[in-house]
């Protein structure tokens, strides 16, 4: 059996637990992975086996989810966040990285955080998840993919106002974004070729100039540029006519230029099936594209099929960087 995938246990007073236990009833030993967290805080009636190494997973993971406990401090009240929680939150993602980068892990995923929850119990310092996986590898600059079977989207510009995309969007930034997400797909998702479509900024990508100049001032250079080193680039093309199945079929990844630019066609598409991929890491991580539910916690409500489709992704991309 394959070296297993560490799954941290995220917010506890969100969807995460119950999504876990649901995930390792439908995976079981298809696909060995184990939870960092506290026991106590999965659903009642769980089957569970606390291992002490993920090199146990293989024995235990067909008939009970696999278990690397990570005690918690405090009681658990679904729905809402306990602040005492917050460190052993933030402990148990270092912890995860920790096993990935060792070998001990084929991959993380990770459950959903609680933002404000760890920075007002623990003064997390970081805006969310891949900016404190960004740290802990000690890499500068890392980019956000969302991939289904039907659409891989990067956003060059992510959580900023769209008010404020056009200054952050520059040169040097739209480079780094088509680099690290060329060599990914290479790398971890096996293309040898890889085929880009960048989309315009402007509608009908500036139409131009009459609409914006930042596709021929900004974009369009950028890809010249990449072009003469052999890189297969597509655009700028205007956004609205990239994303219907004809289209989709021209190419491997589609790189936005805001956040929804990339966000709307992926969750129209495949809302239920995309996953969150943090790429330009030492290691591979994957998460489920969606929150902390807090407001649905615990009540059987919850959707396992984004973190099922992680988990697989994260093997998927696990053994394509081994090889």
């Amino acid at each position: 059996m394959s070296t297993p995938i560490a799954l941290s246990c995220g917010e506890p007073a969100g969807i995460g637990p119950e999504i876990v236990a649901a995930a390792w009833d439908s995976l079981r030993g298809a696909l060995p992975f184990f939870l960092i967290g506290d026991p106590a805080h999965l659903p009642s009636g769980t089957p569970i086996a606390r291992i002490t190494d993920p090199a146990e997973v293989s024995e235990v993971c067909a008939h009970s989810l696999p278990v690397l406990e990570h005690g918690f401090e405090g009681p658990l009240t679904l729905g809402t966040p306990n602040p005492t929680h917050a460190r052993g939150v933030i402990d148990v993602i270092a912890r995860g990285v920790d096993l990935v980068q060792s070998g001990a892990a084929l991959a993380l995923c990770t459950a959903p955080i609680h933002k404000q929850a760890l920075q007002d119990g623990a003064g997390f310092g970081f805006p969310g998840h891949t900016e404190y996986l960004a740290h802990l590898a000690g890499v500068d600059r890392v980019v956000m993919m969302l991939a289904s079977d039907q659409l891989r989207v990067v956003p060059t510009t992510i959580h900023i106002p769209l008010l404020n995309v056009p200054q952050a969007l520059t040169p040097d930034l739209l480079e780094e974004t088509i680099r690290i997400t060329h060599a990914a797909l290479i790398r971890d998702f096996g293309l040898s070729a890889p085929r880009l479509a960048i989309a315009g900024l402007n509608p009908h990508a500036g139409e131009g100039g009459k609409m914006g100049r930042e596709e021929i001032e900004v974009i369009a250079p950028v890809l010249a540029r990449l072009r003469t080193e052999g890189l297969d680039l597509r655009g700028p093309m205007s956004a609205d006519t990239m994303f219907h199945a004809a289209a989709r079929a021209n190419y491997d990844t589609a790189i936005c230029m805001y956040h929804d630019q990339a966000l709307i066609p992926i969750k129209t598409l495949d809302f239920d099936r995309g996953v969150n991929v943090t790429l330009g890491l030492p290691f591979i991580r994957t998460s489920p594209d969606h929150g902390t539910a807090l407001d649905i916690a615990g009540q059987g409500r919850a959707n396992p099929t984004s973190l099922i489709e992680a988990l697989k992704l994260a093997q998927i991309m696990g053994e394509a960087r081994r090889r």
